[in-house]
């Protein structure tokens, strides 16, 4: 099975401050609403974007 980056994102929900992952589903509601796929790059790089955010919270730890 194929990884899903919606699904990974809401995986690290807890993790993510709210604003961020609020940000993030806002910004990815809005990529489908003009056309966009939830598996185009645009949404990956919103993952990537989450992954950052939870290790850089985990370094300040």
């Amino acid at each position: 099975m194929s990884k899903n980056s919606i699904y990974e994102i809401n995986n690290m929900r807890e993790q993510l401050p709210l604003e961020v992952f609020q940000d993030i589903h806002l910004h990815i509601d809005d990529w489908r609403a003009s056309g966009g796929n939830h598996n185009d790059q645009y949404v990956w790089q919103q993952l990537r974007y989450a992954e950052n955010i939870v290790g850089r919270n985990q370094d300040e730890q």
